[in-house]
């Protein structure tokens, strides 16, 4: 099934993030992991890809697990700057012969040193012009609520964000935000500025305060003191930090819910632990 279809319908959509392993020794309990969160039967679960496509066969073999056993329509990413144009036709050929109809094309991390000039692929929006001309794919995208890192500005982040409507792509998902009136402020913007293709919201339940590091270092996420607090009272206690976390990132999916938002992405981490309590939070709201 195609995602375009499930985020149209008419109840809310709840989705989950996993990833694949970067070598074939964790294979299995990665593999064990996705199949804890598939198990909950969300509406969708993607599963990320490499730099360069260095996880792409688990990538597609995960995608085809989670369908194939588990009945989960299968989000496979694709990232391209540093891949080669063979290397992504041999990648959507084999996501094609495994059944699976669903891309997010993303441009990807510039690897450090790497010369974007010589590169196959510069923009997203060229990968989403290759996808759409090689098969029936349902296509999403990325976008950034407070901008990308390495936009101009917002204004320059929305044009491109149209560019990549424009090319085919026919949702996206955005990055990770902890403060819902920046979503409600982008897809405002977004709607003014021509961009009518669905916004999936993409939620990250922060359950250790060491993420939070790495959370600012990725995205620049703007922390509401609200949040802050949360994290300096209970980031030294695993266990109250876990429940802090997974508290916190249900009443932004409920709220998101309530004002309108058809569908929510949480980057799960692969644990199970957090699908299980997201989901046993918001069962009869998404029911």
């Amino acid at each position: 099934m195609k995602i375009i279809d499930i985020i149209k319908n008419d109840k809310p959509t709840l989705s989950f993030e996993v990833f694949p392993p970067k070598t074939s020794q964790n294979f299995e309990s990665v593999r064990m992991a996705v199949e804890e969160i598939a198990a909950l039967k969300p509406d969708f679960m993607s599963v990320t890809y490499g730099a360069g496509g260095g996880t792409s066969d688990f990538t597609a073999d995960i995608a085809e697990d989670i369908q194939k056993n588990f009945g989960v329509p299968a989000l496979a990413h694709m990232t391209c700057v540093s891949s080669s144009r063979a290397k992504v036709r041999s990648v959507t050929d084999t996501l094609k012969d495994k059944g699976i109809a669903n891309v997010l094309a993303l441009r990807g991390d510039i690897p450090q040193g790497f010369d974007l000039a010589s590169a196959d692929y510069r923009y997203a929006s060229e990968l989403i012009r290759e996808i759409r001309e090689g098969g029936d794919f349902c296509i999403g995208g990325a976008c950034y609520p407070e901008a990308h890192p390495e936009s101009e500005d917002s204004f320059a982040d929305l044009r491109y964000l149209k560019e990549k409507a424009d090319s085919g792509c026919e949702f996206f998902t955005t990055q990770m935000f902890f403060d819902n009136n920046i979503l409600y402020n982008f897809l405002y913007r977004a709607r003014n500025a021509g961009i009518h293709v669905p916004v999936v919201a993409g939620i990250m339940p922060v359950t250790n305060a060491a993420q939070i590091k790495r959370i600012m270092s990725i995205s620049g996420a703007a922390l509401p003191q609200r949040f802050v607090r949360i994290v300096d009272r209970y980031g030294s206690n695993p266990d109250a930090m876990m429940q802090a976390g997974i508290a916190y990132a249900t009443e932004q999916i409920i709220d998101l819910f309530a004002n309108g938002v058809p569908a929510v992405h949480v980057y799960s981490m692969n644990k199970p632990v957090i699908a299980r309590r997201i989901m046993e939070n918001v069962s009869s709201i998404i029911a």
